[in-house]
């Protein structure tokens, strides 16, 4: 083998050795480079995450840094604080235990329950004078650590933020911020008792209507003793707590309510009638008689146990408060109303019947003025106080008006003409009845107490005698309008009817009257004699003169035979049938007012009539009966004519019919026939 080829081969693996292990050395340098790169990336953030915790770190060494005087003085600082700090939140922790309690129904067991509610408001009182002197000193020790830097200062700004919310929660005054609503919510439960209580006990009394003459069912007292006793512990809480508006509130609401239940038993729809749905004083008459009785009612049973409850239930609260609680209640139950309804019967038409009906009104407002004065006499009731003075000068005044009045409008009535029917005029009739009303033991004394009054408030003396004094004006004013219409009538005989008429009624409407007796017995019996004389005058001047048309002059004498007999009795019965007819025609649309004046003159006239009617048809009446024309002489039987006279002088309503067709309603002819004369 040659030398020198195996020497280049041993140095061709030596070089290639050598390539091998730097390879791996290279390949080992590359690897411990990358794990020392791994390294310094961990020490990287470890030296960051160091870097961001040298602050803290900075912070928690800096007392050992500080002043070793600040340092001593600090505990004592801390421990001051935290003590009143610890109470507090022991205190919160208490009012939290309470919240089961509390949202409960306090119904159950309600003198447990405001026994809790006290301890809650013990529990927030305490932390409300408390939280302020905790905050004070949490913040006493900030401003210390701050001044002595013991403390980081970000630390310090977080307690500094949260102290300042704590302050500015406890300025503002609202106590939920300290207990979350809890006293709130418990105080809603209560008021809601509150209401529970008076709704399940005001029932609406039970009464009987329309007739409340009957004795009404009422209870002694609205609400059981122990249920005051209740209301009046729930507001003895809810007034601690700044919440008697909304007790008042629901209280009148409730009571209020009950008391517009119990009135619509009585059906006072009339109330609301306006002023233009009266069609005159007669439609209100009867709702005037209502009314009085219904506010006796109201107010003397209604209102009256009202007063007294909410008496029992505010007394310890104040006489403002429940005088203003109780006027409330009167106000929204309807009293308003009542007197609103008077005052729209006063701006009703004005006519002398309602005289009398603000008379009802006074005297029923007179008689509860007692009443009025002690429930409704309080400041609280002034609008009540208010409307009930304008009423009664609004009656007082309408009254003197009207009677003021009444004898201008008594003589303003004598220039119509008189009745064409004879009749009494209705001026007469309303007048006598209604001066006796106004001089009657029931309108006498409650017309004089008013016009005491009205005459008072002009600075004028009331004249005893002046209500006699004007009632005897107008009776004479009555007398002087009779005379004048007398006067007025074209014929005289309907005159001396009317005379006659008029005369009557006056005596026997006015004897035994007060009227009467003001009068006096001479004037009376005037008026009696005045009656008399006109009757006869009547009689003789109209039907007394028929008797003459039957005369037998020349019959009983005569001697020319049957026929020329027959003849005079034809024309004489002719004669008196006419006259009799033309009178009745005439009379029979007068009237006699009186039944017992027109049952007397139709007696009268019978009497003056059937008796020679009777003789002579009995005398010559077969002369005349044989005759075809009978009829048209013997044309009345005797029992027919009474009938006919009997039913002179009816009032319209009570005819009924006319015997000019010669039979009444039965059907019997009233004409005489050949076979009927009496």
């Amino acid at each position: 083998m040659d030398p020198s080829a195996t020497g280049d081969d041993c140095k061709n693996k030596f070089c290639v050795d050598n390539l091998i292990a730097a390879r791996k050395s290279l390949k080992l340098s590359l690897e411990k480079s990358k794990t020392l790169e791994l390294a310094l990336e961990k020490a990287g953030s470890r030296i960051e995450e160091i870097n961001q915790r040298l602050p803290s770190l900075e912070a928690a060494v800096r007392p050992i840094r500080a002043d070793k005087d600040a340092l001593a003085a600090v505990g004592g600082h801390i421990n001051r604080a935290v003590g009143p700090a610890a109470a507090v939140l022991k205190v919160f922790d208490a009012v939290h235990g309470l919240e089961k309690s509390l949202l409960s129904d306090p119904k159950n067991d309600l003198p447990g329950y405001l026994s809790v509610l006290k301890r809650l408001e013990e529990a927030l009182r305490f932390l409300g004078d408390n939280c302020g002197l905790a905050i004070q000193w949490l913040e006493d020790i900030i401003e210390y650590l701050e001044d002595n830097r013991v403390a980081d200062g970000r630390y310090l700004l977080n307690l500094k933020t949260s102290l300042k919310g704590l302050r500015e929660l406890q300025n503002d005054g609202e106590r939920k911020h300290l207990d979350g609503g809890l006293l709130d919510a418990a105080l809603d439960q209560l008021e809601n008792e509150f209401r529970r209580l008076l709704t399940e006990h005001s029932v609406p009394l039970p009464m009987s209507s329309p007739s409340l003459g009957e004795q009404a069912c009422i209870a002694p007292s609205p609400l059981p003793v122990t249920v005051i006793q209740k209301l009046q512990a729930i507001l003895g809480r809810l007034i601690a707590n700044n919440r008697l508006e909304k007790c008042i509130t629901i209280y009148v609401e409730v009571r209020s309510s009950n008391v517009r239940a119990s009135l619509k038993a009585l059906d006072l729809d009339y109330l609301e009638i306006s002023v233009s749905e009266f069609n005159d004083v007669q439609s209100i008459e009867g709702y005037v008689g209502q009314w009085g009785k219904h506010l006796e009612f109201a107010v003397k049973h209604l209102f009256e146990a009202e007063f007294k409850l909410c008496n029992d239930v505010f007394e310890r609260i104040g006489l403002d408060v429940w005088m203003g609680c109780f006027a409330k209640i009167a106000a929204q139950a309807g009293i308003l109303a009542f007197l609103q309804f008077g005052k729209t019967i006063t701006e009703s038409k004005k006519e002398p019947l309602k005289l009398l009906k603000l008379l009802d009104i006074f005297a029923s407002l007179n008689k509860l003025r007692l009443d009025f004065n002690r429930l409704f006499g309080g400041a609280a009731c002034i609008e009540i106080q208010n409307l009930t003075r304008d009423l009664i000068k609004r009656v007082i005044d309408g009254v003197a008006e009207i009677f003021w009045e009444i004898f201008v409008q008594v003589e303003l009535q004598r220039q119509t003409p008189p009745p064409q029917d004879g009749s009494i005029p209705k001026l007469v009739c309303f007048i006598t009845e209604y001066c006796n009303k106004l001089l009657g033991d029931e309108y006498r004394p409650i017309l004089t107490q008013v016009l005491v009054i009205h005459q008072s408030w002009k600075h004028k003396k009331f004249q005893e005698m002046i209500l006699v004094n004007e009632v005897l004006k107008i009776i004479k004013a009555v007398d002087l309008n009779l005379e004048t219409w007398v006067k007025a009538y074209g014929d005289a005989t309907l005159s001396y009817l009317f005379a006659m008429n008029s005369h009557w009624h006056l005596y026997k409407h006015l004897k035994g009257t007060k009227i009467g007796e003001v009068m006096g017995d001479a004037w009376l019996k005037e008026h009696e004699q005045s009656k008399e004389y006109y009757s006869a005058v009547f009689l003789k001047e109209s039907w007394g003169k028929l008797p003459g048309h039957l005369s037998r002059e020349g019959l009983i004498l005569f001697s020319g035979g049957r026929a020329t007999a027959r003849d005079l009795v034809k024309k004489r019965l002719k004669t008196f049938n006419e006259a009799f007819d033309e009178m009745y025609k005439k009379q029979s649309d007068w009237v006699i007012s009186e039944r017992d004046l027109r049952e007397k003159t139709c007696q009268l006239i019978v009497q003056a009539i059937l008796p020679v009617y009777r003789s002579y048809m009995q005398t010559y009446g077969p002369l005349v009966e044989q005759d075809a024309s009978s009829s048209k002489y013997a044309k009345y039987t005797v029992q027919g004519l009474e009938q006919m006279l009997l039913s002179l002088f009816l009032p319209r309503r009570e005819r009924y019919g006319s015997f000019k067709g010669s039979k009444i309603n039965n059907g019997v002819d009233l004409r005489r026939t050949a076979s009927a004369v009496v």
